[in-house]
């Protein structure tokens, strides 16, 4: 009998993603250690579940026999941890630390749900992510929400969301825009270290531009305040006043047609949204609660 059901989850990640390598990264592992956990199944089984394929992975009939089993323990362990945390319940605020981004715009829809499931209150933090993981290693937040990848020792990052910075303005503009069109517009910049800054000017670079070349005219920290000086702009101005800035905060606008989006010619800006949390803290039944339920959004 399997000790633990973590290589079970790993199948189950594998089977869902059709991709060992995508299942390293949904699980915060290395490509190996995936391996080696489906190894340890087969072996323990003295069968072949999973066969490799060019476009994807196969299960065999034993495996297929496994998912069925795998995915029924799954619902039954998911729903004991909720009779847990009723049993170990105690009066505490859960504090959640995030990004501007997922912090403003993205989280704030989840956390009445998040409240509901570990049945205490949950207070959310907002700062950058390299603050955020600041208070993650001291101990002052209990789970972090972060657009850059501010790796460090003794804490589990996790995939979550794909997010997708893009070009914007409140005036109708080209959904393909060149490298020379950028020059056309007028700039509100991020502040030079937010995250969204740093990768927006890694792709500047490869086009060959530079933001100080643009006709910038202001630079702000805030993606609200970005949002609202864009939003109230003239929407008659011969040069449109532009911005980059992450789908998610703009989405809500998109839909109404209150502000307009494109993207750079040739490029799209990609990022993952990622959770992290501290490896002491792997088996805390409110931290896994809060994770497994964040990790089942799957479309945000």
């Amino acid at each position: 009998m399997l000790k633990d059901f973590a290589k079970l989850q790993t199948f189950l990640m594998v089977i869902k993603e059709k991709s060992f390598s995508k299942a390293s990264a949904k699980l915060g592992i290395s490509q190996p250690a995936v391996t080696q956990q489906i190894k340890f199944i087969e072996d323990y089984l003295d069968t072949k579940i999973v066969e490799r394929k060019k476009n994807g992975i196969l299960l065999t009939k034993e495996g297929e026999d496994l998912y069925r089993i795998a995915t029924k323990l799954d619902k039954a362990i998911v729903n004991g941890e909720k009779e847990l945390l009723k049993i170990i319940n105690k009066e505490f605020t859960f504090i959640m630390g995030s990004s501007n981004a997922i912090g403003n715009y993205v989280l704030p829809n989840y956390l009445g749900e998040i409240k509901k499931r570990i049945d205490n209150e949950v207070y959310m933090h907002v700062d950058l992510s390299s603050n955020i993981i600041d208070q993650l290693e001291e101990k002052k937040i209990d789970l972090a929400l972060i657009e850059s990848p501010v790796f460090r020792d003794g804490i589990i990052y996790r995939e979550w969301v794909q997010d997708e910075l893009v070009l914007f303005s409140n005036q109708p503009i080209k959904k393909q825009v060149s490298s020379e069109e950028l020059f056309d517009f007028d700039w509100i910049c991020r502040n030079e270290d937010s995250h969204t800054r740093r990768l927006t000017s890694e792709v500047f670079e490869e086009l060959g531009v530079q933001c100080a070349n643009f006709n910038v005219l202001a630079v702000l920290a805030s993606p609200t305040s970005i949002k609202e000086s864009i939003l109230n702009a003239d929407k008659n101005a011969s040069r449109p006043l532009v911005s980059i800035m992450s789908r998610h905060v703009i989405q809500s606008e998109l839909d109404s047609g209150r502000l307009f989006e494109a993207r750079l010619k040739n490029y799209k800006i990609e990022r993952n949204f990622y959770i992290a949390y501290l490896k002491e803290r792997k088996h805390d039944a409110f931290v896994d609660n809060v994770v497994n339920y964040l990790l089942s959004l799957n479309k945000i």
